[in-house]
Protein backbone atom coordinates (compact mmCIF):
# COMPACT_ATOMS: atom_id res chain seq x y z
CA UNK A 1 0.00 0.00 0.00
CA UNK A 2 1.34 3.41 -1.05
CA UNK A 3 0.79 6.15 1.55
CA UNK A 4 0.37 9.86 0.79
CA UNK A 5 0.54 12.07 3.88
CA UNK A 6 -0.49 15.75 3.67
CA UNK A 7 0.04 18.47 6.22
CA UNK A 8 0.81 22.19 6.33
CA UNK A 9 3.08 24.20 8.60
CA UNK A 10 1.24 27.43 7.78
CA UNK A 11 -2.00 27.36 5.79
CA UNK A 12 -1.69 31.06 4.94
CA UNK A 13 1.25 30.22 2.68
CA UNK A 14 -1.03 27.83 0.76
CA UNK A 15 1.73 25.20 0.76
CA UNK A 16 1.00 21.56 1.50
CA UNK A 17 3.83 19.32 2.67
CA UNK A 18 3.47 15.91 1.04
CA UNK A 19 5.22 12.68 2.01
CA UNK A 20 4.92 9.58 -0.16
CA UNK A 21 5.84 6.37 1.67
CA UNK A 22 6.73 3.44 -0.57
CA UNK A 23 6.94 0.13 1.37
CA UNK A 24 7.99 -3.35 0.26
CA UNK A 25 10.48 -1.99 -2.23
CA UNK A 26 12.99 -4.24 -3.96
CA UNK A 27 14.02 -1.90 -6.76
CA UNK A 28 17.38 -0.17 -7.11
CA UNK A 29 15.69 2.69 -8.94
CA UNK A 30 12.19 4.10 -8.45
CA UNK A 31 10.40 6.40 -10.88
CA UNK A 32 7.68 8.77 -9.71
CA UNK A 33 5.35 10.43 -12.22
CA UNK A 34 3.11 13.46 -11.71
CA UNK A 35 0.24 13.89 -14.20
CA UNK A 36 0.66 16.53 -16.88
CA UNK A 37 -3.09 17.02 -17.40
CA UNK A 38 -6.42 16.10 -15.87
CA UNK A 39 -9.47 14.39 -17.39
CA UNK A 40 -12.16 16.91 -18.22
CA UNK A 41 -9.71 19.44 -19.62
CA UNK A 42 -7.84 18.21 -22.64
CA UNK A 43 -4.72 20.34 -22.53
CA UNK A 44 -1.35 19.94 -20.86
CA UNK A 45 -1.39 21.90 -17.59
CA UNK A 46 2.03 20.91 -16.25
CA UNK A 47 1.14 20.59 -12.58
CA UNK A 48 4.81 20.10 -11.71
CA UNK A 49 5.32 23.86 -11.88
CA UNK A 50 3.53 24.08 -8.51
CA UNK A 51 5.92 21.71 -6.71
CA UNK A 52 9.12 22.59 -4.86
CA UNK A 53 11.72 21.02 -2.62
CA UNK A 54 11.85 17.41 -3.83
CA UNK A 55 13.86 15.05 -1.57
CA UNK A 56 14.00 11.35 -0.74
CA UNK A 57 15.23 9.21 2.13
CA UNK A 58 15.58 5.59 3.23
CA UNK A 59 16.62 4.16 6.60
CA UNK A 60 16.81 7.68 7.95
CA UNK A 61 19.37 8.77 5.36
CA UNK A 62 18.98 11.04 2.34
CA UNK A 63 19.16 9.28 -1.02
CA UNK A 64 19.65 10.81 -4.48
CA UNK A 65 16.61 12.02 -6.44
CA UNK A 66 16.67 13.88 -9.73
CA UNK A 67 14.20 15.03 -12.33
CA UNK A 68 14.38 13.18 -15.66
CA UNK A 69 11.50 14.97 -17.44
CA UNK A 70 9.40 17.99 -16.54
CA UNK A 71 7.19 15.85 -14.27
CA UNK A 72 9.06 12.56 -13.70
CA UNK A 73 11.65 11.85 -11.02
CA UNK A 74 14.23 9.10 -10.52
CA UNK A 75 14.93 7.99 -6.94
CA UNK A 76 18.07 5.96 -6.31
CA UNK A 77 16.43 3.59 -3.83
CA UNK A 78 19.32 1.12 -3.68
CA UNK A 79 16.93 -1.71 -2.81
CA UNK A 80 15.86 -0.10 0.49
CA UNK A 81 12.71 -1.76 1.86
CA UNK A 82 10.95 1.53 2.57
CA UNK A 83 11.48 4.81 0.74
CA UNK A 84 10.03 8.22 1.59
CA UNK A 85 9.71 11.07 -0.93
CA UNK A 86 8.92 14.59 0.29
CA UNK A 87 7.92 17.76 -1.55
CA UNK A 88 5.73 20.84 -1.23
CA UNK A 89 2.71 21.76 -3.34
CA UNK A 90 1.26 25.25 -3.78
CA UNK A 91 -2.54 24.98 -3.44
CA UNK A 92 -4.00 28.28 -4.55
CA UNK A 93 -6.14 27.72 -7.64
CA UNK A 94 -9.86 27.99 -7.06
CA UNK A 95 -11.68 26.40 -9.97
CA UNK A 96 -13.22 23.03 -10.74
CA UNK A 97 -9.85 21.46 -11.50
CA UNK A 98 -7.56 23.18 -9.01
CA UNK A 99 -6.66 22.94 -5.33
CA UNK A 100 -6.93 25.46 -2.48
CA UNK A 101 -5.65 25.67 1.10
CA UNK A 102 -6.40 28.36 3.66
CA UNK A 103 -7.63 28.67 7.24
CA UNK A 104 -11.19 27.80 6.18
CA UNK A 105 -10.71 24.67 4.09
CA UNK A 106 -8.57 22.25 2.15
CA UNK A 107 -9.91 21.68 -1.35
CA UNK A 108 -7.81 19.11 -3.18
CA UNK A 109 -7.72 17.64 -6.65
CA UNK A 110 -5.18 14.89 -6.11
CA UNK A 111 -4.25 14.83 -9.77
CA UNK A 112 -2.59 18.22 -9.23
CA UNK A 113 -0.05 16.95 -6.72
CA UNK A 114 -0.11 13.21 -5.90
CA UNK A 115 2.53 11.15 -7.67
CA UNK A 116 2.28 7.69 -9.15
CA UNK A 117 4.97 5.18 -8.24
CA UNK A 118 5.63 3.54 -11.60
CA UNK A 119 4.81 -0.14 -11.66
CA UNK A 120 2.69 0.12 -8.51
CA UNK A 121 -0.28 2.15 -9.73
CA UNK A 122 -2.68 -0.76 -9.17
CA UNK A 123 -1.90 -1.04 -5.46
CA UNK A 124 -4.08 0.40 -2.71
CA UNK A 125 -3.40 4.08 -2.07
CA UNK A 126 -3.85 5.59 1.40
CA UNK A 127 -4.40 9.33 1.78
CA UNK A 128 -3.69 10.67 5.28
CA UNK A 129 -4.68 14.27 6.02
CA UNK A 130 -3.58 16.30 9.04
CA UNK A 131 -6.63 18.48 9.66
CA UNK A 132 -8.30 20.27 12.57
CA UNK A 133 -10.35 17.84 14.65
CA UNK A 134 -13.69 19.49 13.83
CA UNK A 135 -13.22 19.37 10.06
CA UNK A 136 -15.14 16.79 8.05
CA UNK A 137 -14.32 15.52 4.57
CA UNK A 138 -16.57 15.52 1.51
CA UNK A 139 -15.19 12.97 -0.96
CA UNK A 140 -16.15 9.97 -3.06
CA UNK A 141 -13.57 7.86 -1.21
CA UNK A 142 -14.43 6.18 2.07
CA UNK A 143 -12.79 7.15 5.35
CA UNK A 144 -11.08 4.13 6.90
CA UNK A 145 -10.03 6.15 9.94
CA UNK A 146 -10.42 9.78 11.02
CA UNK A 147 -9.23 11.98 8.13
CA UNK A 148 -7.83 8.94 6.30
CA UNK A 149 -9.11 7.88 2.87
CA UNK A 150 -8.49 4.68 0.93
CA UNK A 151 -8.42 4.32 -2.88
CA UNK A 152 -8.37 1.02 -4.75
CA UNK A 153 -5.59 2.24 -7.05
CA UNK A 154 -3.80 5.36 -8.23
CA UNK A 155 -6.39 6.28 -10.86
CA UNK A 156 -9.16 6.24 -8.24
CA UNK A 157 -7.00 8.29 -5.88
CA UNK A 158 -6.46 11.14 -8.34
CA UNK A 159 -10.05 10.94 -9.62
CA UNK A 160 -11.50 11.59 -6.14
CA UNK A 161 -11.36 15.29 -5.22
CA UNK A 162 -12.17 16.35 -1.69
CA UNK A 163 -13.25 19.32 0.37
CA UNK A 164 -12.27 19.31 4.06
CA UNK A 165 -13.74 22.02 6.27
CA UNK A 166 -15.50 22.77 9.53
CA UNK A 167 -18.31 24.56 7.71
CA UNK A 168 -19.59 22.04 5.18
CA UNK A 169 -23.32 21.81 4.55
CA UNK A 170 -24.70 18.50 3.31
CA UNK A 171 -28.00 16.92 2.27
CA UNK A 172 -28.76 13.59 0.60
CA UNK A 173 -31.45 12.38 -1.76
CA UNK A 174 -31.96 8.81 -2.97
CA UNK A 175 -32.92 7.52 -6.42
CA UNK A 176 -33.23 3.78 -7.19
CA UNK A 177 -31.63 3.04 -3.83
CA UNK A 178 -28.53 5.09 -4.70
CA UNK A 179 -27.54 7.93 -2.33
CA UNK A 180 -26.65 11.25 -3.95
CA UNK A 181 -24.87 13.64 -1.57
CA UNK A 182 -24.94 17.39 -2.14
CA UNK A 183 -22.08 19.14 -0.30
CA UNK A 184 -21.77 22.92 -0.11
CA UNK A 185 -18.73 24.86 1.05
CA UNK A 186 -19.13 28.64 1.16
CA UNK A 187 -21.50 31.34 2.32
CA UNK A 188 -24.99 30.89 0.89
CA UNK A 189 -28.52 30.05 1.97
CA UNK A 190 -29.60 27.00 -0.03
CA UNK A 191 -33.27 26.11 -0.32
CA UNK A 192 -32.63 22.46 0.36
CA UNK A 193 -36.15 21.21 -0.29
CA UNK A 194 -36.24 22.82 -3.72
CA UNK A 195 -32.72 21.69 -4.56
CA UNK A 196 -33.36 18.07 -3.58
CA UNK A 197 -36.68 17.99 -5.45
CA UNK A 198 -35.11 19.31 -8.67
CA UNK A 199 -31.98 17.18 -8.42
CA UNK A 200 -34.04 14.06 -7.79
CA UNK A 201 -36.14 14.81 -10.88
CA UNK A 202 -33.26 15.15 -13.36
CA UNK A 203 -31.41 12.22 -11.77
CA UNK A 204 -34.42 9.95 -12.33
CA UNK A 205 -34.63 11.09 -15.94
CA UNK A 206 -30.96 10.34 -16.57
CA UNK A 207 -31.29 6.90 -14.98
CA UNK A 208 -34.21 6.27 -17.31
CA UNK A 209 -31.94 6.87 -20.31
CA UNK A 210 -29.29 4.35 -19.25
CA UNK A 211 -31.22 1.93 -17.05
CA UNK A 212 -28.77 1.84 -14.17
CA UNK A 213 -25.99 3.85 -12.53
CA UNK A 214 -22.24 3.16 -12.84
CA UNK A 215 -21.36 3.67 -9.15
CA UNK A 216 -22.79 2.94 -5.69
CA UNK A 217 -23.00 6.54 -4.51
CA UNK A 218 -22.40 10.03 -5.85
CA UNK A 219 -21.13 13.32 -4.43
CA UNK A 220 -21.71 16.88 -5.68
CA UNK A 221 -18.84 18.92 -4.21
CA UNK A 222 -19.88 22.57 -4.49
CA UNK A 223 -17.51 25.45 -3.86
CA UNK A 224 -19.90 28.40 -3.59
CA UNK A 225 -17.78 31.51 -4.00
CA UNK A 226 -18.31 35.19 -3.03
CA UNK A 227 -17.71 36.34 -6.62
CA UNK A 228 -19.11 35.50 -10.03
CA UNK A 229 -17.81 32.16 -11.27
CA UNK A 230 -18.96 29.08 -13.19
CA UNK A 231 -17.05 25.84 -13.66
CA UNK A 232 -17.61 22.12 -13.24
CA UNK A 233 -15.46 19.01 -13.61
CA UNK A 234 -16.59 15.39 -13.72
CA UNK A 235 -15.15 12.47 -11.74
CA UNK A 236 -15.89 8.78 -11.28
CA UNK A 237 -18.44 9.15 -8.49
CA UNK A 238 -18.37 12.89 -7.88
CA UNK A 239 -18.12 16.32 -9.42
CA UNK A 240 -16.57 19.59 -8.32
CA UNK A 241 -18.62 22.69 -9.12
CA UNK A 242 -17.35 26.20 -8.49
CA UNK A 243 -20.15 28.76 -8.66
CA UNK A 244 -20.88 32.24 -7.43
CA UNK A 245 -21.70 34.68 -6.03
CA UNK A 246 -23.16 32.73 -3.12
CA UNK A 247 -25.72 35.33 -2.10
CA UNK A 248 -27.41 34.87 -5.49
CA UNK A 249 -27.46 31.07 -5.49
CA UNK A 250 -31.25 30.74 -5.29
CA UNK A 251 -32.02 33.61 -7.67
CA UNK A 252 -33.46 32.48 -11.02
CA UNK A 253 -30.40 33.34 -13.09
CA UNK A 254 -27.78 31.62 -10.90
CA UNK A 255 -29.99 28.74 -9.77
CA UNK A 256 -30.56 27.92 -13.44
CA UNK A 257 -26.78 27.69 -13.89
CA UNK A 258 -26.49 25.56 -10.74
CA UNK A 259 -29.03 23.10 -12.12
CA UNK A 260 -27.50 23.10 -15.60
CA UNK A 261 -23.93 22.37 -14.56
CA UNK A 262 -25.06 19.74 -12.01
CA UNK A 263 -27.13 17.89 -14.62
CA UNK A 264 -24.27 18.13 -17.13
CA UNK A 265 -21.71 16.73 -14.71
CA UNK A 266 -23.99 13.91 -13.56
CA UNK A 267 -24.46 12.80 -17.18
CA UNK A 268 -20.67 12.57 -17.45
CA UNK A 269 -20.75 9.75 -14.87
CA UNK A 270 -21.80 7.59 -17.81
CA UNK A 271 -20.58 9.59 -20.79
CA UNK A 272 -16.77 9.94 -20.59
CA UNK A 273 -16.07 8.41 -17.17
CA UNK A 274 -17.37 5.01 -18.37
CA UNK A 275 -18.38 5.50 -22.02
CA UNK A 276 -14.91 6.60 -22.99
CA UNK A 277 -13.01 7.02 -26.28
CA UNK A 278 -10.63 4.15 -26.94
CA UNK A 279 -7.73 6.61 -27.06
CA UNK A 280 -8.27 7.29 -23.34
CA UNK A 281 -8.80 3.75 -22.10
CA UNK A 282 -6.81 3.80 -19.95
CA UNK A 283 -5.82 7.41 -19.42
CA UNK A 284 -2.22 8.29 -20.12
CA UNK A 285 -1.48 11.16 -17.75
CA UNK A 286 2.02 11.78 -19.12
CA UNK A 287 0.99 13.47 -22.37
CA UNK A 288 -1.68 14.19 -24.94
CA UNK A 289 -4.47 11.64 -25.46
CA UNK A 290 -5.63 12.70 -28.92
CA UNK A 291 -9.24 11.85 -29.81
CA UNK A 292 -11.74 13.00 -32.43
CA UNK A 293 -14.97 12.22 -30.58
CA UNK A 294 -15.27 15.25 -28.33
CA UNK A 295 -18.64 15.85 -29.96
CA UNK A 296 -19.79 12.65 -28.19
CA UNK A 297 -17.99 13.09 -24.86
CA UNK A 298 -18.74 16.79 -24.40
CA UNK A 299 -21.20 17.74 -27.13
CA UNK A 300 -23.82 15.09 -26.33
CA UNK A 301 -23.35 15.76 -22.62
CA UNK A 302 -23.91 19.48 -23.17
CA UNK A 303 -27.12 18.71 -25.07
CA UNK A 304 -28.42 16.32 -22.42
CA UNK A 305 -27.50 18.57 -19.49
CA UNK A 306 -30.30 21.05 -20.25
CA UNK A 307 -32.48 18.56 -22.15
CA UNK A 308 -32.81 16.39 -19.04
CA UNK A 309 -33.94 19.42 -17.05
CA UNK A 310 -36.72 20.02 -19.56
CA UNK A 311 -37.69 16.37 -19.90
CA UNK A 312 -37.91 16.00 -16.11
CA UNK A 313 -40.08 19.11 -15.80
CA UNK A 314 -37.47 21.10 -13.87
CA UNK A 315 -37.30 23.54 -16.81
CA UNK A 316 -40.35 24.65 -18.74
CA UNK A 317 -40.18 24.38 -22.52
CA UNK A 318 -39.70 28.15 -22.66
CA UNK A 319 -36.76 27.98 -20.24
CA UNK A 320 -35.22 25.16 -22.25
CA UNK A 321 -35.57 27.13 -25.48
CA UNK A 322 -33.77 30.05 -23.79
CA UNK A 323 -30.80 27.76 -23.19
CA UNK A 324 -30.97 26.41 -26.75
CA UNK A 325 -31.04 29.96 -28.08
CA UNK A 326 -27.98 30.86 -26.03
CA UNK A 327 -26.19 27.88 -27.59
CA UNK A 328 -27.24 29.03 -31.06
CA UNK A 329 -26.01 32.58 -30.39
CA UNK A 330 -22.64 31.25 -29.32
CA UNK A 331 -22.40 29.03 -32.39
CA UNK A 332 -23.19 31.82 -34.84
CA UNK A 333 -21.11 34.42 -32.95
CA UNK A 334 -18.21 33.89 -35.38
CA UNK A 335 -17.44 32.10 -38.63
CA UNK A 336 -15.22 29.29 -37.37
CA UNK A 337 -17.95 26.84 -38.38
CA UNK A 338 -16.81 27.30 -42.00
CA UNK A 339 -13.20 26.37 -41.37
CA UNK A 340 -12.79 23.33 -39.09
CA UNK A 341 -15.07 20.39 -38.41
CA UNK A 342 -16.17 19.47 -34.91
CA UNK A 343 -14.18 16.21 -35.18
CA UNK A 344 -10.99 18.04 -36.16
CA UNK A 345 -11.64 20.64 -33.45
CA UNK A 346 -11.80 17.78 -30.95
CA UNK A 347 -8.38 16.53 -32.05
CA UNK A 348 -7.04 20.08 -31.73
CA UNK A 349 -8.24 20.52 -28.14
CA UNK A 350 -4.67 19.73 -27.11
CA UNK A 351 -3.42 22.56 -29.32
CA UNK A 352 -5.66 25.53 -28.51
CA UNK A 353 -9.05 24.18 -27.49
CA UNK A 354 -9.31 26.33 -24.37
CA UNK A 355 -7.92 29.55 -25.84
CA UNK A 356 -9.55 32.11 -28.13
CA UNK A 357 -6.99 31.32 -30.81
CA UNK A 358 -6.72 33.06 -34.15
CA UNK A 359 -9.93 34.37 -35.77
CA UNK A 360 -12.48 31.81 -36.98
CA UNK A 361 -10.13 28.81 -36.77
CA UNK A 362 -12.06 26.17 -34.78
CA UNK A 363 -15.47 25.37 -33.35
CA UNK A 364 -16.37 24.51 -29.78
CA UNK A 365 -16.95 20.78 -29.30
CA UNK A 366 -19.40 21.75 -26.55
CA UNK A 367 -21.48 24.12 -28.69
CA UNK A 368 -21.43 22.47 -32.11
CA UNK A 369 -21.43 19.09 -30.42
CA UNK A 370 -24.66 20.01 -28.62
CA UNK A 371 -26.32 21.25 -31.81
CA UNK A 372 -25.31 18.16 -33.80
CA UNK A 373 -26.63 16.03 -30.92
CA UNK A 374 -29.97 17.85 -31.07
CA UNK A 375 -30.03 17.37 -34.83
CA UNK A 376 -29.26 13.66 -34.55
CA UNK A 377 -31.85 13.12 -31.81
CA UNK A 378 -34.64 14.68 -33.87
CA UNK A 379 -33.54 13.02 -37.11
CA UNK A 380 -33.53 9.60 -35.45
CA UNK A 381 -37.00 10.21 -34.02
CA UNK A 382 -38.31 11.23 -37.44
CA UNK A 383 -36.55 8.40 -39.32
CA UNK A 384 -37.81 5.67 -36.96
CA UNK A 385 -41.25 7.06 -36.18
CA UNK A 386 -40.19 7.79 -32.59
CA UNK A 387 -39.17 4.19 -31.92
CA UNK A 388 -35.50 5.23 -31.56
CA UNK A 389 -33.70 8.39 -30.55
CA UNK A 390 -30.35 9.56 -29.21
CA UNK A 391 -31.41 7.81 -25.98
CA UNK A 392 -31.15 4.54 -27.91
CA UNK A 393 -27.64 5.36 -29.06
CA UNK A 394 -26.51 6.27 -25.53
CA UNK A 395 -28.04 3.12 -24.03
CA UNK A 396 -26.14 0.99 -26.59
CA UNK A 397 -22.90 2.85 -25.89
CA UNK A 398 -23.40 2.15 -22.19
CA UNK A 399 -24.29 -1.52 -22.62
CA UNK A 400 -21.77 -2.34 -25.36
CA UNK A 401 -18.80 -0.24 -24.24
CA UNK A 402 -19.15 1.53 -20.89
CA UNK A 403 -20.35 -1.41 -18.85
CA UNK A 404 -17.78 -3.70 -20.41
CA UNK A 405 -14.85 -1.36 -19.84
CA UNK A 406 -14.15 -1.05 -23.56
CA UNK A 407 -13.27 2.20 -25.28
CA UNK A 408 -15.19 3.14 -28.44
CA UNK A 409 -13.77 4.53 -31.67
CA UNK A 410 -15.32 7.15 -33.94
CA UNK A 411 -16.09 4.29 -36.35
CA UNK A 412 -17.88 2.40 -33.56
CA UNK A 413 -20.06 5.43 -32.86
CA UNK A 414 -20.88 6.07 -36.52
CA UNK A 415 -21.69 2.40 -37.16
CA UNK A 416 -23.99 2.36 -34.14
CA UNK A 417 -25.93 5.37 -35.43
CA UNK A 418 -26.18 3.82 -38.90
CA UNK A 419 -27.41 0.55 -37.42
CA UNK A 420 -30.15 2.32 -35.47
CA UNK A 421 -31.12 4.98 -38.02
CA UNK A 422 -30.14 3.46 -41.34
CA UNK A 423 -27.44 4.00 -43.94
CA UNK A 424 -29.01 7.31 -44.97
CA UNK A 425 -27.43 8.83 -41.83
CA UNK A 426 -24.01 8.66 -43.47
CA UNK A 427 -24.31 12.26 -44.79
CA UNK A 428 -24.87 13.42 -41.19
CA UNK A 429 -21.30 12.41 -40.39
CA UNK A 430 -19.84 13.57 -43.68
CA UNK A 431 -21.46 17.00 -43.56
CA UNK A 432 -21.86 17.97 -39.89
CA UNK A 433 -19.31 15.91 -37.94
CA UNK A 434 -16.37 15.48 -40.30
CA UNK A 435 -17.32 18.38 -42.57
CA UNK A 436 -18.25 22.03 -42.30
CA UNK A 437 -21.57 22.11 -44.13
CA UNK A 438 -24.08 24.70 -42.88
CA UNK A 439 -26.39 23.17 -40.29
CA UNK A 440 -29.26 25.67 -40.48
CA UNK A 441 -31.47 24.02 -43.09
CA UNK A 442 -31.11 20.52 -41.64
CA UNK A 443 -31.77 21.77 -38.12
CA UNK A 444 -34.88 23.66 -39.18
CA UNK A 445 -36.20 20.59 -40.98
CA UNK A 446 -35.56 18.42 -37.91
CA UNK A 447 -37.24 20.93 -35.59
CA UNK A 448 -40.32 20.99 -37.82
CA UNK A 449 -40.86 17.33 -36.99
CA UNK A 450 -41.61 18.41 -33.40
CA UNK A 451 -43.66 21.46 -34.40
CA UNK A 452 -40.85 23.98 -34.06
CA UNK A 453 -38.67 26.02 -36.37
CA UNK A 454 -35.26 27.67 -36.56
CA UNK A 455 -35.84 31.38 -37.02
CA UNK A 456 -33.23 33.71 -38.54
CA UNK A 457 -33.38 37.24 -37.19
CA UNK A 458 -31.40 40.31 -38.12
CA UNK A 459 -28.75 41.35 -35.64
CA UNK A 460 -30.02 44.37 -33.69
CA UNK A 461 -26.47 45.72 -33.33
CA UNK A 462 -26.11 47.69 -36.54
CA UNK A 463 -22.32 47.61 -36.70
CA UNK A 464 -22.45 43.81 -36.48
CA UNK A 465 -25.45 43.12 -38.70
CA UNK A 466 -24.95 45.79 -41.39
CA UNK A 467 -21.19 46.21 -41.52
CA UNK A 468 -19.82 42.95 -40.09
CA UNK A 469 -17.62 43.95 -37.18
CA UNK A 470 -17.74 43.46 -33.41
CA UNK A 471 -16.30 45.64 -30.69
CA UNK A 472 -15.12 45.43 -27.11
CA UNK A 473 -14.45 48.16 -24.59
CA UNK A 474 -10.85 48.11 -23.41
CA UNK A 475 -10.02 50.68 -20.73
CA UNK A 476 -12.65 53.11 -22.06
CA UNK A 477 -11.47 52.59 -25.65
CA UNK A 478 -13.76 50.97 -28.25
CA UNK A 479 -11.77 48.40 -30.19
CA UNK A 480 -12.62 46.10 -33.09
CA UNK A 481 -12.66 42.55 -31.76
CA UNK A 482 -13.89 40.49 -34.74
CA UNK A 483 -14.62 40.96 -38.43
CA UNK A 484 -16.95 38.89 -40.60
CA UNK A 485 -15.27 37.49 -43.73
CA UNK A 486 -16.13 39.35 -46.97
CA UNK A 487 -18.09 41.99 -45.06
CA UNK A 488 -17.82 45.77 -45.59
CA UNK A 489 -15.64 45.89 -42.47
CA UNK A 490 -13.24 43.27 -43.82
CA UNK A 491 -12.09 45.63 -46.58
CA UNK A 492 -11.11 48.54 -44.33
CA UNK A 493 -10.88 47.46 -40.67
CA UNK A 494 -8.40 45.39 -38.70
CA UNK A 495 -8.68 43.65 -35.36
CA UNK A 496 -7.75 45.99 -32.48
CA UNK A 497 -8.46 49.17 -34.42
CA UNK A 498 -9.43 51.79 -31.85
CA UNK A 499 -12.58 53.58 -32.98
CA UNK A 500 -12.82 57.23 -31.93
CA UNK A 501 -15.49 58.81 -34.14
CA UNK A 502 -18.30 57.98 -36.55
CA UNK A 503 -19.20 60.61 -39.15
CA UNK A 504 -16.96 63.04 -37.21
CA UNK A 505 -18.92 62.51 -33.98
CA UNK A 506 -16.83 61.40 -31.00
CA UNK A 507 -17.54 57.91 -29.75
CA UNK A 508 -18.33 57.71 -26.04
CA UNK A 509 -19.81 54.22 -25.66
CA UNK A 510 -22.52 55.40 -28.06
CA UNK A 511 -21.73 53.63 -31.35
CA UNK A 512 -25.12 51.90 -31.59
CA UNK A 513 -27.24 55.02 -30.87
CA UNK A 514 -25.26 57.08 -33.37
CA UNK A 515 -25.70 54.47 -36.08
CA UNK A 516 -29.40 54.18 -35.28
CA UNK A 517 -29.70 57.92 -35.92
CA UNK A 518 -27.90 57.72 -39.27
CA UNK A 519 -29.03 56.96 -42.81
CA UNK A 520 -26.87 53.87 -43.22
CA UNK A 521 -27.67 53.51 -46.92
CA UNK A 522 -25.20 56.33 -47.51
CA UNK A 523 -22.45 54.50 -45.62
CA UNK A 524 -20.50 55.65 -42.60
CA UNK A 525 -17.10 57.19 -42.02
CA UNK A 526 -15.08 55.85 -39.11
CA UNK A 527 -12.13 57.65 -37.56
CA UNK A 528 -9.73 55.33 -35.79
CA UNK A 529 -6.25 54.70 -34.50
CA UNK A 530 -4.31 51.77 -35.95
CA UNK A 531 -0.84 51.20 -34.54
CA UNK A 532 -0.99 54.72 -33.04
CA UNK A 533 -1.68 56.27 -36.44
CA UNK A 534 -4.86 58.23 -37.19
CA UNK A 535 -6.94 56.93 -40.08
CA UNK A 536 -10.33 57.48 -41.68
CA UNK A 537 -12.20 54.73 -43.50
CA UNK A 538 -15.58 54.48 -45.21
CA UNK A 539 -17.93 51.51 -44.91
CA UNK A 540 -20.78 50.92 -47.38
CA UNK A 541 -23.53 48.46 -46.40
CA UNK A 542 -24.49 45.59 -48.66
CA UNK A 543 -27.69 43.62 -49.07
CA UNK A 544 -26.19 40.75 -47.09
CA UNK A 545 -26.36 40.80 -43.27
CA UNK A 546 -23.81 39.39 -40.84
CA UNK A 547 -23.76 37.69 -37.44
CA UNK A 548 -27.35 36.52 -37.87
CA UNK A 549 -29.26 35.72 -34.67
CA UNK A 550 -30.96 32.34 -34.72
CA UNK A 551 -33.63 31.18 -32.30
CA UNK A 552 -35.80 28.08 -31.82
CA UNK A 553 -39.53 28.69 -31.51
CA UNK A 554 -42.75 26.70 -31.58
CA UNK A 555 -44.66 26.89 -34.85
CA UNK A 556 -48.23 28.14 -34.45
CA UNK A 557 -49.26 26.02 -37.45
CA UNK A 558 -47.91 22.76 -35.99
CA UNK A 559 -50.10 19.75 -36.76
CA UNK A 560 -51.48 17.43 -34.09
CA UNK A 561 -48.96 14.80 -35.16
CA UNK A 562 -46.09 17.28 -34.74
CA UNK A 563 -47.42 18.30 -31.32
CA UNK A 564 -47.43 14.65 -30.31
CA UNK A 565 -43.83 14.33 -31.53
CA UNK A 566 -42.99 17.33 -29.34
CA UNK A 567 -44.55 15.59 -26.31
CA UNK A 568 -42.56 12.44 -26.98
CA UNK A 569 -39.34 14.47 -27.33
CA UNK A 570 -39.69 16.91 -24.42
CA UNK A 571 -42.38 15.28 -22.26
CA UNK A 572 -44.18 18.63 -22.25
CA UNK A 573 -47.14 20.14 -24.07
CA UNK A 574 -46.48 22.01 -27.30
Amino acid sequence: MIRHHLTSANVLTHFLEITVTIPDNTQQELYLQLPAWRPGRYELQHFAQKLRGMSASANGQAIPVRKVTKDRWLVQAGGAATVEVRYSFYARQMDGGGSWLDEEQLYLNGINCLMAVEGRQQELQLLELELPDNWQIACGLKETARHTLLAANYDELVDSPLIASGKLQQETYTVAGIPFHIWIQGDCRPDWERIKKDFEAFTKEQLEVFGDFPVRDYHYLNEILPYRYYHGVEHGNSTVITLGPGELLMTPSLYKEFLGVSSHELFHTWNIKKIRPKEMWPYDFTGENYFRTGYVAEGITTYYGDYMLARSGVFTAAQYFEELNTTLQRYFADYSRNNLSVADSSFDLWLDGYKPGIPDRKVSIYIKGALTALLLDLQLRRSTGNTSSLDTVMRHLWEDFGKRGIGYTEQDYAQLVLRIGGEHFQPYFEQYINGTAPIEEALDEALRYVGCTLQAGENALLYEGKFGFKTITDNQAIKVSAIAPDSPASAVLSVEDELIAVNNRKLEQNLQPLLADTDLSQGIELTLFRNKQLRQVTLQPREQTYYTRYTVAKRPDATEAEKQNFRLWLKQEH
